[in-house]
């Protein structure tokens, strides 16, 4: 690892004390509820006129000028009016009614918000429509007929060959197996013209942590000769990298690393975990709430105490939960996380969720039930299905940290499922809640924790306020948010 500017650590001193989980929110009621009722312009003014007018501590202005940014970053999500959202559905749904419309808008499966007096929907809520509500669904079926699930074929497969190369004994421990290796390139490109010309252009983007299940990891070329590699106690693994704009040119960061991964499964059956000691300070952590995404609402208490009833075993208890979410929440297409106050409220308001915000809603109703459990995320680069990706971990005593990806949900064993149908793919439990407590090998592990600080820090709000998949950009005058720059991951499988 090579040195980078001085400029650079002089930020990590400086703002390194500096929190992201709760950066932007006070307690500010007026503007909370100016935010709230989609009064911008009004709000943005006073915020405004305060910065200008009033004599503010730096973190003031800086959670202000946050606050700013919100509202900018939500009108970027919502931006679709009523013609284009309709066209759409027409195509698929062409006898819908109003009734339908009023009823889709209640229930959060078409979402759309009021913003200065005008109702502008949600970018994917037209296509989120047709994920969420059953009835759309069906209509756009029998019109277009089924969509397929390439991942869900692919894992059908892939699956049940992990579970067989584990064998039959139950040792009470994690098995690793079917090692798959990858090359990946990762390029984050800024366009001409976005940083002026002579700044420098500090740039983070995802690199994977060294976890045991990885081996032969090689970083084999960056596009810059000076970087930083995050050291591993960082929640968020990054490698920083720096270059001064130029004029009329885009600016170029990449790197090429490759490394051999395995299929993880913890083998052991419920009586195997062991009693929790709540006096450790891992279970204390673990299962405490957590400002802003980690609270234990009304909802949350009433829906996990009734999904957990009866149940006393920590891993039994997990999949309660883990079938709860996995058969109640559909994924859909997700607005950006700096714009909601209570990930897990949103998916349990809005009847759905995308893989991090049913991860967050699986955290939250775990440590609610005395389970400790934590995030993870990083990238999923199943072959034909690279994407970004969420998911947790939960611990039980005796076994460890395990792996738990409730977006990925129930798996059903393709050939059990062609020859016995349903019954008998949901018969073999090691294939069907394969998630439960396993991770496959297609996974780009970065980050350990949401909500976390960088190295170097950022002196900008972060894009990305919980989580670090895309990356982060910025210069000294301004952060770089999200469509000011591209990203792109390849991965060569061999």
């Amino acid at each position: 690892m090579k040195k980078i500017a001085l400029f650079s650590l002089l930020c990590l001193l400086l703002i390194s004390c500096k929190s992201s989980d709760n950066q932007g929110f006070n307690n500010d009621t007026q503007m909370d509820d100016l935010i709230k009722e989609g009064y911008y312009t009004q709000a943005e003014k006073i915020i405004k006129n305060r910065i200008a007018t009033e004599d503010l501590t730096p973190q003031e202005v800086y959670d202000l000028n946050f606050r700013l940014d919100v509202m900018d970053r939500i009108r970027k999500d919502f931006r679709r009016g009523e013609e284009e959202i309709f066209e759409y559905i027409a195509e698929r749904y062409p006898d819908y009614t109003e009734e339908d419309v009023a009823r889709w808008e209640e229930t959060g499966a078409l979402e759309c918000k009021i913003i200065d007096g005008e109702k502008l929907y949600f970018h994917n809520a037209h296509k989120n429509l047709f994920r969420i509500d059953k009835d759309a669904q069906a209509k756009q079926e029998s019109i277009k007929g089924r969509q397929s699930d390439n991942l869900d074929q692919f894992l059908g497969e892939y699956i049940p060959q992990v579970v067989k190369s584990a064998g039959t004994k139950y040792e009470n421990k994690v098995k690793m197996s079917k090692p798959e290796s990858m090359k990946i390139r990762y390029t984050l490109t800024v366009p001409a013209g976005e940083v002026p010309e002579g700044e420098v252009i500090r740039v983070w983007m995802p690199y994977p942590r060294q976890k045991e299940r990885y081996s032969n990891v090689k970083l084999l070329s960056t596009s810059q000769d000076d970087y930083i590699i995050s050291p591993d106690n960082y929640s968020h693994k990054s490698i920083y990298m720096e270059k001064v704009a130029q004029k009329d040119q885009p600016a170029v960061f990449s790197y090429e690393l490759s490394f051999t991964s395995k299929n993880v499964w913890y083998k052991f059956r419920p009586e195997d975990v062991k009693p929790y000691d709540k006096e450790s300070e891992l279970y204390k952590r673990y299962t405490a709430e957590r400002e802003r995404h980690i609270i234990f609402t009304p909802d949350i208490k009433r829906i996990t105490d009734s999904v957990t009833a009866g149940v006393d075993n920590p891993y039994l208890k997990s999949v309660k939960i883990f079938d709860y979410i996995s058969k109640t929440y559909p994924w859909a297409s997700a607005r950006e996380y700096s714009t909601l106050e209570n990930i897990p409220q949103y998916v349990l308001d809005n009847k759905h969720g995308d893989c991090g915000q049913v991860g967050l809603l699986f955290i939250t109703m775990a440590r609610y039930a005395g389970i400790p459990a934590k995030w993870q995320s990083g990238w999923m680069l199943h072959p034909d299905e690279v994407n970004l990706h969420d998911w947790a971990e939960a611990y039980f005593e005796g076994i460890g940290w395990v792996p738990v990806d409730v977006s990925f949900g129930l798996v059903y064993d393709a050939e059990s499922l062609s020859k016995g149908g349903v019954e008998a793919a949901v018969a073999n439990d090691d294939v069907y809640h394969f998630f439960t407590r396993g991770l496959d090998a297609f996974r780009y592990i970065v980050n350990d924790d949401f909500s976390a600080d960088f190295y170097p820090a950022k002196i900008h709000p972060r894009s990305e306020t919980v989580d670090f998949q895309r990356g982060e950009v910025e210069w000294r005058g301004e952060n770089l948010y999200f469509g000011r720059w591209k990203y792109n991951m390849e991965v060569e499988y061999k």
